[in-house]
């Protein structure tokens, strides 16, 4: 293997090769900021790259570090704080002087278990579209094909792990920002159960919103989310700890389920592409014969009225981001500061008063409960990731004419994902498949049962075992 594949690996044998001393720290650092220096001019996954700091954290590190991660090298989404670094949230009205003192309560765990952190991802404009084009930092580029997206909101951390510049990267996760990346790049990324994982120090529970990882197999996925998982002193409400450890689960044996199967997109407006109903109908077919129950169901969420309602509750949750820039900015953004879709959610958020947002959250609690109980009889649901494979970059156009017609289309490019984080549950996305003609990923979505992640991780693995991914590479990779 080239040594620039070694960061192809999982991060769990590369903490093992540091570990044992078959390499150092500081040569598999230099070697993530080697590929860095050489893919991310024209694939701009990173906004701000950490060299001095992640050459001088390496070079602490030595044989025989106890840390289950040490050594290994992590870009984190630049919307949560890594001490030292500016934090934009992918807009240029945060003023670029604004540079966290603190890490944030994710970026301290990685921290915690060895990881080095080499610099921040990109991101849309306030993580509002499902792909990463901010105008002020330019796109992410899928690298399986440099004209298509890398997807949104993690964009940024999916195409620095596809491409092979670190092993694994930071996520989050609040309309589908982990798993639609996962999904254009061919990896692994799940939305974990509502209040796993703290958003502390700086924000309470969050009604949409889970932090999470983009990775090759599921295995790292659940040793990080062990990791990730936890309460902090001060947090209102938590998910309940799980009986086991989620790597433990995740190597267990799912045993039989009864998984429903359906391909019908929450939205009416959607067209599922050929080769995703192909990699579900193909998938079912593998989970039968591996044992479980397979039946096809027609879920209740078709409806129009849950874009719209969720729409009323992700809008303040991207708009506060938007006002504690201009907190540190000392004035309100105007048009001329944002993209033309954040202005067009800046102004649909300042009509909404007080008692609509309080209606728009019980509505979208009745649509939790209700897709909660349809699915109760199921141990998991398969649907596609996406509708259609990663788009042409500039297809969703944050600075386009139209920003609600903007914010539509990319509901029917990803109109499987937002739903689960209305009902809390945790989902996956698995690069099950690719399309024939041009090797792009074609991904799968398993959900489960609410507060299930290790059932969830238990059948996502017997899926990679019995059609193994991880060596399937990007060409940037190989």
């Amino acid at each position: 293997m080239p040594d620039h594949q070694l960061l192809t690996r999982s991060a769990i044998e590369l903490a093992g090769l540091v570990r044992s001393g078959e390499i150092s720290a500081r040569e598999l650092v230099d070697l993530s900021l080697a590929r860095i220096e050489a893919l991310d001019p024209e694939l701009g996954a990173f906004l701000h790259v950490d060299a001095a700091r992640a050459r001088q954290t390496a070079d602490g590190i030595g044989p025989g570090d106890d840390r289950p991660f040490a050594g290994v090298p992590i870009a984190i989404k630049n919307n949560r704080a890594v001490a030292g670094l500016p934090l934009t949230f992918g807009s240029a009205f945060t003023p670029d002087s604004f540079v966290p003192d603190r890490d944030h309560n994710v970026t301290a765990r990685l921290r915690a278990a060895g990881f080095v952190i080499v610099g921040t991802t990109k991101l849309p404009e306030w993580g509002i579209l499902p792909v990463t084009d901010p105008s002020a930092h330019g796109p992410a580029r899928n690298p399986w094909d440099p004209s298509r997206t890398s997807g949104g909101s993690s964009g940024g951390s999916a195409t620095a792990v596809a491409a092979g510049m670190v092993p694994v990267a930071h996520a989050n996760d609040g309309g589908g920002s982990t798993r639609i990346p996962a999904a254009c790049c061919g990896l692994v990324g799940l939305k974990p159960q509502r209040g796993r994982i703290s958003f502390a120090p700086d924000l309470g529970q969050q009604f949409l919103g889970q932090d999470g990882v983009l990775t090759r197999t599921v295995a790292e996925t659940a040793a990080l989310l062990d990791l990730l998982a936890g309460p902090v002193l001060g947090d209102s409400s938590w998910a309940p700890p799980p009986a086991e450890p989620f790597a433990v689960s995740a190597a267990r044996e799912p045993g039989r389920q009864r998984i429903a199967v359906t391909t019908s997109p929450p939205l009416p407006d959607a067209k599922v592409a050929p080769e995703f109903a192909a990699a579900v109908a193909d998938t079912a077919e593998l989970l039968a014969s591996l044992g479980h129950e397979v039946v096809e169901a027609d879920p209740p969420w078709t409806s129009i009225e849950m874009l719209r309602t969720f729409t009323a509750e992700f809008g303040p949750a991207v708009c506060t981001q938007m006002a504690f820039a201009g907190m540190l900015a000392g004035r309100e953004p105007t048009a001329a500061d944002v993209e033309p879709l954040s202005w067009w959610l800046w102004e649909t958020c300042r009509e909404i008063d007080s008692i609509s947002a309080a209606l728009a959250s019980a509505q979208l609690q009745g649509f939790a409960r209700m897709i909660v109980t349809w699915a109760d009889p199921y141990d998991a649901i398969l649907t596609p990731a996406l509708a259609e494979v990663a788009v042409p970059l500039g297809e969703i156009d944050p600075r386009g004419p139209d920003p609600a017609a903007t914010f539509a289309r990319s509901g029917t490019f990803t109109p499987f994902t937002a739903g689960l984080n209305i009902t809390g549950q945790p989902a996956i996305s698995l690069p099950i498949a690719a399309r024939e003609e041009d090797g792009l990923p074609v991904g799968v979505q398993l959900i489960g049962r609410p507060e299930s992640e290790g059932a969830l991780l238990s059948l996502a693995a017997q899926l990679e075992a019995a059609r193994p991914w991880a060596d399937r590479l990007a060409p940037p990779a190989t």
